[in-house]
Parts: structure tokens; C-alpha cells; sequence
């Protein structure tokens, strides 16, 4: 790690530990002090924080006398991770609900990351991505008298004044205009027509901001807080405009239930004015912000009914929801087919970046996923890492393209890795540059192809035939399931992409010896600023050429050939053409050749590139898992030596990298090597058992 404060880096493990009960407290005289608090002393200085196992973490902070903890966290935390969770009951969400509303609604927050939970709860999953995205209920939400959050009661009390105000204020001019239309027209009937003219707007604005809302509870009340500026109260809903929706109702059969709720919703309400505020009744209160597939299942709020997904297609269109349906894949058109939408929802600060590793993510799940997405305008990293997406891969791609719309998007890093692709890998590709031509950074990666037809769902063509617009694209890694690498899918990617400056590909295979040379001639066409290319576990046994052209290169900085087979069937002469190559090439600063059987031999040739006669500035070199004994290293040590003897010291090498070679069959040979290269040069290896590494390899062969 880069470790620049190592107070700060000792007073944040410390806070952890104690934290966690690693540190007990008690057992040391002098932290056991009730004048003096662990957590209090070391919160400033904590700037990630990890939360496992049952969240005990999450209850010990929003407990009472950590409050003032709980603000130092609030200023000094940027990274929150959760690793490992388990079920947790509802005092414990209660906890974890107050604990993320305080360090990223109100605090400075700006990255959840969650590993490895095998089985998720799927509640728990959903209340952290809810409020890592932002959205959590206003008004009453968290006046409980043991929060440690006064933001939100301070907001809710300015918020109330301005809707009273606004209120009387509207009902002054209604009262106006409906006598200015009276003395205009003439008439004893205008009064009644304006009148109902003012109710139908007013029913309409409510239906609207009702049926653009979740289908739930929360946010029918939602739309009676006056922090969602509709201009919707209570007297719009009573009288005539109350017979007005249900007029308008009786066209949509499917939203019968949604107004009940809303009245239900309503009279709640207005009992709840009448309260003093303080502690809700119900405890489960706290919880309704979950508004999510999670949640709603068992109400079957959220059936994916064809006949319903048609009925709300026209209410739904100006939604910023995902368009996502129940089906494997996605429906084209806007607005959201019996999914939640987020329209309504107030939203509160959300983080910038969100990881998921090894958390498997069910087509429920997804699609709230994938409706977060469709509008976290904040979001500037997304990483879904072995979440056995399959085929909901589609709905995640919706809510991206639904994202993509927002002018004021900030996507700009989208990592997706997993072990099974479910589209070919371009393809995925295409898609996501179709939609961000703003990325700087496309990362996608699959272990193994799914051997199962994969249909498109309907009404999304192949993302290959998307066209894709020019992009700002910097750096492409692409790891294929061991599917050929076809240029011609490549080199759209490649032309539209005129600032990339970083290639990785990996476990392509090549389908023909022609196409790494139209590869070449693509990057050499296409790419002039490009700075780093690897090729990775692909074999370039028989593509010497190839291989000596990108040495040759008077652009690029770093090459890496790693796991290649470059020397598998090479001769002397090839070896000797690539360190002839480097010796001419200034621009080359690192090489990198981890896993091509270099040997000791080979090895001890490439210390010529170091000669004095070469204008080679190589500054790395990688020769990790290259058979590489002890004997071997110290010969090429003290060639390399002789060559900087030669030069007057005047060697710009600084690193090289030694990582699993077969340095313990002679510790005294290995250990004088090594003594004399870190004389010369920064060397980084590590104690690798090469016995036991060579009976793994027997074992699996």
C-alpha cells in the first residue's frame, strides 16, 4: 500500500480494532479510562471503514454517547465497505438506516463497497444500495429522539414553513382569479367553471405525481411532505377533485388500488398533523423507505402483468425510472412496467463510486439496480464483480442507458466482470460505448462462455449494430472466455476511441495468423496516443513479426506479453532481434514478460539491453514465473554490472520484478543476488515455495 501518513494509517487501525472487539479495551489500564473514549480520540483520522459479519459496528456508533463520534465520521470518512454480512434483525437495520444517513446523506461519503456475501439478504442489500443511491423518505423519517442526526428535523421545520406559506399564498390567488373571472365573464357560472377548472389541474398534478411515484405507502405520503414541490396538499384531494381522480381512474383499472392507497395514505397523514412530532407509534415506520422489489414482493405490488406494463406505459414515459421489465431483458421504450419509479422520491446526497464483489444478484434485485441507476446522475465508478448476472446483464444495461439521457451524468469508470458471459464480449462492449461515449475507463471480463442460446430479449437489437459515436475513452480491457479475437468487431471500438491510451486484452484466441497484424495496423491507424498495450494468456508462439513490430513502436511506453508462449518454439535469433529491438526503441520505458519460460539463459542475454551501445530508457522489467534459478539471477546480475561500468553509473533501470521463480533451491546464491541487484535497482519478489508449486502443476495436468 502507499502508505503516506502512518499516524493516521496506525490511528485508523486502531479505531477499527476497537471498533470490532479485536482491542479490548478494558485490558489496558490506560485506554480503560472513563474520561478518555478510544473511538472519539482516533474517529478524525478514519477515512475508510469496514463493517462486518452481524453489523455490530453500525449499532455501536449510533448508540448515544458516540454521537459526537458519529460527526467526526461524518467529516473525516470517504471510504465505507461491508464485508461478509449476515442477516440482521430490525434494531440492527434501524442502526445501519441511521448510520448511512448520516455519513452519506449528510456526510462526505463518496464510496460503498460490499464483498463477499454469498447469500444476501435481500432487504439488507436493497436499504444499502437505496440509500447509497440517495433516495430516502423525507419529513418524519428520522425525528426519533435517539438519532443522532438533527440535519434532517432542522430541514423538515424550514421545509413546513415554506409549504404553509406557499399554501396560503395559493389559495389567496385561486380566490383572486376566480373573481376576476366572474366580473370578466359576467356570468353566474363562471365561478362554478373555474372552480372546477382549478380542481380538475390540481387532480391531475396529484395523479401524476402519485402514479409516477412508487407503488407503495411511502411514497403516497411522500407526496403529501411538502419537501416534494408538487403542488398537491390536502384540500386539492377533498371535494371536487377527490371525484375527479376517480373519474380518471375509472379509465385504468390497474390504478384502482394505487388511489385507495393513496387514500389510505392521505387520511394517515392528516392524523399525523394533528400529533405533536416525536418517536413514530410503529417501529416499522423506519423502515417503509425500503421501496424496493424486495419489499413490495409479498404485497405484490410489483407483478410483471403484460396488460399492466401497457396500461402504464402512458403515465410512465416521463419517468427517469429504468425501463426495465420482469423478463430477461429490457422493454426499449421509456418509463418503468410495473417497477417502482424513483420520480417522486426525495433524494438526499449519493455516493460516487459503488463496487459489488462476489454478491450474487437475483432478477429481483437487478431491477432495482437497475432502476437506482437509471437517475444516480452522482455515479462516476461502477464495478459489478462476479454477481452472476446471466441474462440480467440486459436490465442492468436499461438502467444505464436510462442514465445515459441525464445531461448532468458523471459516469466515467465501468468495471464488469464474471464467470459467465451471457453476450459475446464486443458486444457488451459496443453497447455500453454506444450509450457513454464519456467513459474513460470500459473494463469488461468473463471466465468462461455460456454454452446455452442466448436470445436478445425483444425490442433491444444487437448492441454490435449500434452505431458508436466518438468517445473519450482512455483505457479498454476486455478478457474474453477464450472466444476468438475478431478485428473486424475491434476496430469500430478502436476508431471511435482517439484518446485511448491504454489496451489490455486477455484469453482471446486467434482465429487466423492474420488478424494480430490487422490489429496492429488498426491501433498504428487509429490510435495514435496510445501508451500501453497487454496482451495477456494469449499464445504469440507463432507471431514473431507482430511481436517485433510493437517493440519497434516509437509511441508506446509499456508492453506486456504476459503468459504469451513468446520463447515456446523461438530460436536464438529471436531472442537476439528482440533485445536489438529495445536497445534502438528510447520510448519504451517497461517490458513486462511474466510466464514465457525466459529460463536462466535467456535471461542472462537480456542484460545486453543495458549495454553501451544501447539508446534503450527502459525503466522496468518484468521477469515474474519465468523458471528463473539463483545461478541464473547472479549471473545476469553481475553482467548488468559490467554494463552500467561500462556506461559511468548512467542507467535510468529502477525496477525489476522477480515474483515466482525458482529462487529457493539456493538461498545463499539467491540472497547474494539479490543483495548486489538492490545495489542497482528497486527489486520486489516475494518467498515462493517452488516445490510445492510444481506438484500443483502435476496434480492439474
Amino acid at each position: 500500500q502507499n502508505i503516506t501518513c502512518w499516524r493516521k494509517k496506525f490511528l485508523e487501525t486502531f479505531f477499527s480494532n476497537v471498533l470490532h472487539g479485536v482491542l479490548d479495551v478494558s485490558s489496558d489500564w490506560r485506554l480503560n479510562d472513563r474520561h478518555f473514549s478510544p473511538l472519539l480520540h482516533s474517529s478524525p483520522h478514519v477515512s475508510q471503514l469496514t463493517l462486518c459479519n452481524m453489523l455490530q459496528g453500525a449499532v455501536e456508533l449510533t448508540a448515544e454517547h458516540n454521537q459526537k463520534v458519529l460527526e467526526n465520521l461524518a467529516v473525516s470518512l470517504r471510504i465505507l465497505k461491508f464485508q461478509h454480512l449476515l442477516s440482521s434483525d430490525q434494531s440492527i437495520r434501524r442502526s445501519l438506516v441511521l448510520l448511512l444517513h448520516r455519513l452519506i446523506h449528510h456526510g462526505s461519503v463518496s464510496q460503498v463497497s460490499m464483498y463477499s456475501w454469498p447469500v444476501p439478504d435481500t432487504v439488507l442489500l436493497v436499504l444499502i444500495l437505496s440509500m447509497s443511491a440517495g433516495f430516502w423518505r423525507s419529513g418524519n423519517a428520522l425525528t426519533y429522539q435517539s438519532s443522532p442526526c438533527g440535519l434532517c428535523r432542522e430541514k423538515d421545520k424550514a421545509q413546513s414553513q415554506e409549504s404553509a406559506q406557499a399554501q396560503a399564498e395559493r389559495g389567496h390567488c385561486d380566490g383572486r382569479e376566480w373573481s376576476d373571472g366572474e366580473n370578466k365573464k359576467g356570468s353566474p357560472r363562471a365561478p362554478e367553471e373555474a372552480d372546477a377548472e382549478v380542481n380538475r389541474c390540481r387532480a391531475d398534478v396529484c395523479l401524476n405525481s402519485v402514479l409516477s411515484g412508487p407503488r407503495s405507502t411511502l411514497q403516497n405520503q411522500a407526496c403529501e411532505e411538502a419537501s416534494i414541490k408538487v403542488p398537491c396538499d390536502h384540500t386539492s384531494i377533498q371535494g371536487g377533485s377527490s371525484h375527479c381522480i376517480s373519474d380518471q381512474l375509472s379509465c385504468h383499472p390497474v390504478l384502482r388500488k394505487t388511489h385507495r392507497r393513496l387514500k389510505s395514505a392521505v387520511g394517515k397523514k392528516r392524523r399525523c398533523l394533528r400529533r405533536s412530532r416525536g418517536p413514530y407509534a410503529d417501529p416499522e415506520d423506519l423502515y417503509d423507505f425500503v421501496f424496493t422489489v424486495a419489499r413490495e414482493d409479498n404485497s405484490g405490488l410489483l407483478k410483471n402483468s403484460t396488460t399492466e406494463g401497457e396500461n402504464a406505459e402512458n403515465w410512465t414515459s416521463s419517468s427517469p425510472g429504468s425501463p426495465c421489465t420482469g423478463r430477461a431483458g429490457c422493454k426499449k421504450r421509456g418509463g418503468s412496467a410495473g417497477i417502482f419509479s424513483l420520480k417522486a422520491a426525495h433524494r438526499f446526497r449519493s455516493v460516487s463510486t459503488l463496487e459489488l464483489f462476489s454478491i450474487p444478484l437475483t432478477g429481483e434485485t437487478c431491477r432495482t439496480l437497475s432502476n437506482l441507476l437509471s437517475s444516480w446522475v452522482s455515479l462516476e465508478n461502477l464495478v459489478l464483480s462476479y454477481n452472476g448476472l446471466g441474462d440480467n446483464i440486459f436490465c442492468i444495461l436499461s438502467g444505464l442507458r436510462a442514465l445515459s439521457r441525464h445531461s448532468d451524468c458523471h459516469l466515467r469508470v465501468v468495471r464488469v466482470s464474471d464467470v459467465f458471459s451471457h453476450m459475446p464480449c464486443m458486444e457488451l462492449v459496443c453497447c455500453i460505448l454506444s450509450a457513454f461515449p464519456q467513459l474513460h475507463t470500459l473494463s469488461v471480463s468473463f471466465d468462461l462462455k455460456n454454452q446455452l442460446e442466448v436470445n436478445t430479449p425483444e425490442g433491444n437489437p444487437s448492441c454490435s449494430e449500434a452505431e458508436i459515436p466518438e468517445s473519450c475513452l482512455e483505457q479498454l480491457e476486455i478478457r474474453f472466455p477464450r472466444e476468438p479475437l475478431h478485428t473486424a468487431f475491434l476496430v469500430p471500438v478502436l476508431k471511435a476511441s482517439k484518446s485511448l491510451q491504454q489496451l489490455s486484452l486477455d484469453s482471446a484466441t486467434l482465429p487466423c495468423s492474420q488478424e494480430l497484424g490487422l490489429l496492429l495496423e488498426a491501433l498504428k491507424e487509429c490510435n495514435p496516443n496510445l501508451k500501453k498495450l497487454s496482451f495477456h494468456d494469449m499464445n504469440l508462439a507463432e507471431h514473431q513479426k507482430e511481436v517485433l513490430l510493437l517493440l519497434q513502436d516509437p509511441i508506446l511506453q509499456e508492453i506486456t506479453f504476459s503468459f504469451c508462449r513468446l520463447f515456446e518454439s523461438s530460436t536464438t535469433e529471436f531472442l537476439s532481434e528482440i533485445i536489438n529491438t529495445v536497445k534502438r526503441n528510447s520510448s519504451l520505458k517497461s517490458l513486462k514478460l511474466p510466464g514465457n519460460r525466459l529460463g536462466n539463459q535467456r535471461l542472462v542475454a537480456l542484460a545486453d539491453i543495458f549495454s553501451e551501445d544501447s539508446s534503450s530508457s527502459l525503466c522496468q522489467l518484468d521477469v515474474s514465473s519465468n523458471c528463473i534459478k539463483p545461478d541464473g539471477l547472479l549471473e545476469f546480475t553481475k553482467k548488468l554490472e559490467g554494463h552500467i561500468q561500462q556506461r559511468g553509473g548512467q542507467i535510468q533501470f529502477t525496477h525489476l520484478r522477480l515474483f515466482q521463480n525458482w529462487l529457493d533451491q539456493d538461498a545463499e546464491t539467491a540472497q547474494e543476488a539479490l543483495r548486489r541487484l538492490k545495489a542497482v535497482c528497486s527489486v520486489v519478489n516475494d518467498s515462493w515455495d517452488s516445490s510445492q508449486a510444481f506438484a500443483d502443476y502435476i496434480s492439474v495436468m
